[in-house]
């Protein structure tokens, strides 16, 4: 994996935020272009690569994103993974409406365009021959909604997510980074597959209800109103979903805070209790502290030494 490189709009004066990011959009994926949709613009990208791939994790206020093909350019196809958000994704005549969770592919070989609220996506770009073997029919696929609520959209999210969260790889052995790649295709294919799924109205809710939170944790407001939000149904729908799980949206997102702050612990032993209290969406670290010896019957220093 290549450094992991930051950009954002923060140092850039107002009135120079669009002409910028749509110098670095481009840089990054040639023929992309952003637009506004309000006022204030405000965007932040991590960059890199993995083997042959191009990873981006951009987070943006609402904007539109359109991109053109290339001249000679060999086809690619895009995967933008919606984190968080709302949007739409338009291309070949076809539109797909994606919640977070939800993923689209897009091709680089015509013009499409992507709507959206305020979001952070995961985005890969795959050379096509790479893709092709493993999904079927990748043509007739291209703008339709690919559900995040199947088992097999879950995997390739989270560890999505995983690879973030190792940080800089620049000095891995290029087979293993080239292996990475291939697991991470595999799981594209996966979930493609897995999507074709279909679950009852009551469990895909439910599923997309538990993809919010795993999305959000790390948001201190997260509680029955952001999921409520990002459903599109009411905070008392959200409530009678976790009563049918015997718990409640504020005693679940509580317990899987607590899951990955264990997790936490294990695999950043450089990263103090504060920080992964304040990561994980906790207001202070003291109240991290009592949650977690409640939970677990041990202080999180002391699990970190025990695990």
């Amino acid at each position: 994996m290549g450094t992991i490189e930051r950009f954002a709009t923060d140092q850039i004066r107002p009135s120079e935020r669009l002409e910028y990011w749509n110098r670095l959009t481009d840089e990054t994926y040639p023929g992309t272009s952003v637009d506004e949709r309000g006022d204030g613009f405000r965007a932040e990208m991590l960059r890199w690569r993995l083997g042959a791939l191009t990873m981006i994790r951009p987070r943006a206020n609402a904007s539109v994103v359109t991109r053109k093909p290339g001249r000679d350019e060999p086809e690619g196809i895009v995967l933008h993974l919606l984190h968080r958000g709302h949007g739409s994704h338009q291309q070949r005549g076809r539109i797909a409406e994606l919640s977070t969770g939800d993923f689209s592919l897009c091709s680089t070989a015509s013009p499409y365009r992507l709507d959206l609220s305020s979001h952070e996506f995961l985005v890969v770009e795959i050379p096509r021959p790479a893709l092709e073997p493993r999904i079927d029919g990748l043509d007739d696929l291209i703008a339709r909604r690919i559900s995040g609520a199947a088992a097999g959209s879950r995997l390739m999210h989270n560890f999505f997510l995983s690879l973030w969260q190792q940080g800089d790889q620049s000095n891995a052995e290029p087979d293993w980074q080239q292996g990475i790649a291939d697991v991470l295709l595999d799981l594209i294919g996966l979930a493609v597959r897995g999507a074709n799924v279909s679950l009852d109205g009551a469990h895909a809710q439910r599923e997309r209800a538990l993809r919010v939170i795993e999305t959000c944790l790390g948001e201190p407001a997260l509680g029955s109103a952001t999921i409520a939000a990002e459903l599109g149904v009411s905070v008392r729908t959200v409530q009678n979903i976790f009563a049918g799980m015997g718990t409640t949206p504020s005693g679940y997102i509580l317990a899987r805070r607590l899951a990955r702050a264990s997790e936490m612990l294990s695999v950043h032993p450089k990263m103090s209790i504060t920080d992964v209290a304040f990561e994980l969406g906790f207001s202070e670290s003291g109240y991290f502290t009592r949650c977690f010896r409640q939970r677990f019957g041990t202080t999180p220093s002391r699990w970190r030494v025990q695990h």
